[in-house]
């Protein structure tokens, strides 16, 4: 295991449009109710496109979370992992917000900085509207992909604290 490098969890999509901003939306998620160790960094991509390129070449393990663009059921879970991508199971343009992921992920590979293991926790969008709220296809999903998130970093031996949520209370 590289030591010098982080495991990286990114969100990347666009929070106006709907389902489109589901990986945002986890990661927020994830950073609310969980602490992670030093090695492990979240990163909300949003729409940044080649931006992302300083992230991706400090990680030596990515889990990107996003919609991807298939002809399946709104809501579905798709999963991807480093084979996947290097036999070309899957778009170089995975969502339809995004320059390409997998082009930026190439042009790291350049400077010979590229993450050794990448993987995608993907679902399919129920609705691209302008809307910063999931639709009812999607918004379940945010946990449930959160749970396959940490089980996968237990896998890589890394283990997530769950944050104490302290509720909201009225004075007066």
């Amino acid at each position: 295991m590289n030591t010098t490098k982080k495991i990286g969890i990114l969100g990347v999509g666009n929070t106006i449009v709907g389902d489109e901003g589901f990986g945002v939306h986890t990661i927020q998620y994830l950073m609310d109710h969980y602490s992670f160790p030093d090695n492990v960094v979240l990163q909300d991509g949003g729409t940044a496109g080649i931006f992302l390129s300083p992230f991706l070449e400090e990680c030596y393990h990515v889990i990107v979370i996003d919609v991807v663009d298939l002809d399946a059921e709104p809501g579905s879970l798709h999963y991807y992992s480093s084979d996947d991508v290097k036999a070309g199971k899957i778009s170089t343009r995975m969502s339809p917000h995004q320059l390409g992921l997998l082009e930026i992920i190439e042009l790291c590979k350049l400077r010979d900085a590229a993450p050794e293991h990448l993987e995608f926790f993907c679902v399919v969008p129920k609705s691209l509207t302008t809307a910063t709220t999931l639709s009812d296809a999607l918004a379940p999903r945010v946990q449930e992909v959160t749970g396959l998130v940490l089980k996968r970093l237990q896998e890589l031996g890394v283990a997530a604290t769950a944050k104490t949520i302290v509720p909201d209370v009225e004075f007066g």
